[in-house]
Formats: structure tokens, C-alpha cells, sequence
């Protein structure tokens, strides 16, 4: 073989090589979901976007637009949005609803009831006297609370999903959704990525998170768990979830509090006595199917308490992670092998927890 051919051979095999090696970092990389990421302001708190696929803006853009809506269904302090119109008919005539209104509403009740009032969406005449998200937060008098506790009744609330209406019983009752409303809106969100064709994403609200579809690499998403310790503008993790779908609402004393006289009072209240719940739980984070309940049922299980909380999230085929003031973790057995803690200080002692 002359020395010509040989050159040629040469070059042939690795121009070979070259287009096997291209092929493979294709294969390996060029083929990776593009992503795209937003933050905007919605419900009161920052809303964090994930979304891949070559639709993953415009999903984005509708998970957005679906939220707003949403906002202005159900906000009790948006003028003539749903619940404002509910809350001003109390006492009188039945209004008509938007269906995604009832649909928040009708949950709101299911867990209520399954909670024997721990959760209460009529909670707005005893949450206005503590204005825990206004300009004039204060301890209430036991005369306030005890003027307006007795107006705190879901059973005062009745809602009729065939006709798409909602009455309120008594004068003064009054719906505030405020402790569902933002996995709702996770809700909302995940149906939007699923409508406009999006790859897989994730939302977050506040303290509610939703994923939609399966990553590329097909590894599960990791969802961080707050660390209740850790302060509003240096947050941190305590843990993490594995997650292939559904959605994790977190309720905790670090959201929304002030301090008076050296004690410090948390937006968290018991709708049995209107008093921020003292049952030495800081945190609790549900893992659900939905994001309305999954936010729903991590306010109930706060004041329900370890033991009761557990037994309310079988109902749900939920899970639950209970953090105590003495760094003790109770989670359910339905999230052993998801939850991992990251953080030294924390301790697992489910033991008694089924």
C-alpha cells in the first residue's frame, strides 16, 4: 500500500471517529429538553417557574395567566371576586360561582369536615382581627375573639355544585381561603403545562409545589423542605423529597408572625379557640395527589397535632412530615424512602408514627 493510500485511510478512520464521537455528544447532550425559568408575583408571595419542552414559555406564560384568574376568584380582598360577593351575601341570598371557585370551595369543606373543623374556611372574622398579612397586626382582646369565634363555622357554608352556587347562613360568617389557595393555584398550574404540551416542569407558590411529567434523565424531582429555623431572608432546607409527581404544601410559624410583649404569635389559628395553635409542631409538610388538598391538609394537620394529623392523611392516602420545637421529625411510613434530612440538627423519630 503506497504511502498516498495510506494518508487516505488515516483520514478516513478519523474523520470515522469524529463523527461517531459528534454523534454521542448529540445522543448525550444536544438532545437535552430546553428549559424555561420565570418568577412573578402572585397570591401575596413569589411564584417560581420551571417548565421544559419547546412549548415550556408559553406553558409558563398560561400557568401565569390561569393563576391570576384564580386569584381573582377566590381572594376575599379583591373587590366583587367570588368570595367577596359570597362573604358580602352571607346571611341572605345564594351567588353564583365561577366552577373553579366551587371546586376550592368544595374542598375546603371535604377536609373540614374530615378534619372536625381543624381546618375552616369561614376562619375570616377571627384572621381579620389578628391582620397577620396587614399594616395592623395586634393581639385581639379575649372580647374580640369571643365576639366574632362564634361565627367560624364551615357548617355555615353551603355549596351546591350542580347549580354553581355557594350561601353563607349566618350574617358575619365570612370565607377566607387563604390556607389553600396557593396549592390551588399549583392546581392551575400543572393543568396549564399539561394543555399546552410542555415536557415536565415545576411551580412553586409560596409554600406549595407542584411537578408536572417526568424528567428527561428520568430521575425524580427534589423538593426542598424549609428549614423552620432558618430566617425569611436566609432560608434554608432541612431535607429534601423525592418526587415523581403530585404536589407538597409546607405550613409553618416562620411564614407569617409578629411579637408583642416578648411573645411571638403565629399565623397558624386554631379555629376552635381563634388563638394561634401551641401543640409544639413547627412545621408540617403534606405530600398529596392535589394541591389544593396537599395545602389544606398541611394547616389541619398543624392543628390537629402529630397523632390526629397522621390519622387525617390516611384518609387522603397523603403523606405527612411533622417537625417539632425539639428538632424531632415524625414522618409517615408512605415517605420513608423519599425524605432524606440535610440537616445535622434535625433527628427522625417516627417510631409510633403509622
Amino acid at each position: 500500500m503506497n504511502k498516498h493510500k495510506k494518508i487516505v485511510l488515516m483520514l478516513s478512520a478519523l474523520l470515522a471517529a469524529i463523527i461517531i464521537c459528534l454523534a454521542f455528544l448529540w445522543i448525550r447532550f444536544g438532545q437535552r429538553t430546553k428549559s424555561y425559568e420565570c418568577t412573578n408575583f402572585a397570591m401575596d408571595t413569589y411564584v417560581q417557574q420551571t417548565v421544559y419542552g419547546k412549548n415550556g414559555e408559553t406553558a409558563a406564560a398560561a400557568a401565569a395567566k390561569k393563576i391570576g384568574e384564580l386569584e381573582d376568584l377566590i381572594s376575599w380582598r379583591i373587590t366583587d371576586s367570588d368570595i367577596d360577593k359570597l362573604n358580602q351575601s352571607s346571611g341572605s341570598d345564594w351567588v353564583s360561582l365561577d366552577a373553579r371557585t366551587i371546586s376550592v370551595l368544595q374542598k375546603s369543606l371535604d377536609v373540614a369536615q374530615k378534619s372536625g373543623g381543624a381546618f375552616d374556611p369561614t376562619i375570616l372574622p377571627i384572621t381579620s382581627l389578628w391582620d397577620f398579612e396587614g399594616s395592623n397586626q395586634h393581639v385581639p382582646s379575649k372580647a374580640e375573639i369571643d365576639k366574632y369565634l362564634k361565627y367560624v363555622d364551615y357548617n355555615q357554608l353551603r355549596v351546591n355544585a350542580k347549580d354553581s352556587t355557594a350561601s353563607l347562613k349566618l350574617h358575619y360568617t365570612a370565607v377566607d381561603l387563604g390556607a389553600i389557595g396557593k396549592g390551588a393555584a399549583c392546581d392551575e398550574a400543572v393543568a396549564a403545562y399539561r394543555q399546552a404540551g410542555a415536557d415536565c416542569g415545576i411551580i412553586a407558590v409560596g409554600g406549595s409545589v407542584g411537578v408536572f411529567g417526568v424528567k428527561q434523565d428520568q430521575s425524580p424531582w427534589h423538593v426542598a423542605v424549609r428549614d423552620p429555623r432558618s430566617s425569611e431572608t436566609q432560608s434554608a432546607s432541612m431535607g429534601t423529597i423525592d418526587l415523581t409527581s403530585g404536589f407538597v404544601s409546607t405550613s409553618g410559624t416562620y411564614e407569617k408572625f409578629f411579637t408583642k410583649d416578648g411573645i411571638t404569635y403565629h399565623h397558624l389559628l386554631n379555629p376552635k379557640t381563634g388563638y394561634p395553635e401551641n401543640n409544639g409542631l413547627i412545621s408540617v409538610t403534606v405530600v398529596c395527589d392535589n394541591g389544593a388538598l396537599s395545602d389544606a391538609l398541611s394547616t389541619a394537620c398543624f392543628v390537629l397535632g402529630t397523632e390526629k394529623g397522621t390519622a387525617l392523611l390516611q384518609e387522603y392516602n397523603a403523606g405527612g412530615i411533622f417537625i417539632d420545637t425539639n428538632n424531632q421529625v415524625f414522618i409517615t411510613n408512605n415517605l420513608k424512602n423519599s425524605f432524606n434530612i440535610v440537616e445535622k440538627q434535625y433527628t427522625m423519630t417516627n417510631d409510633d408514627v403509622k
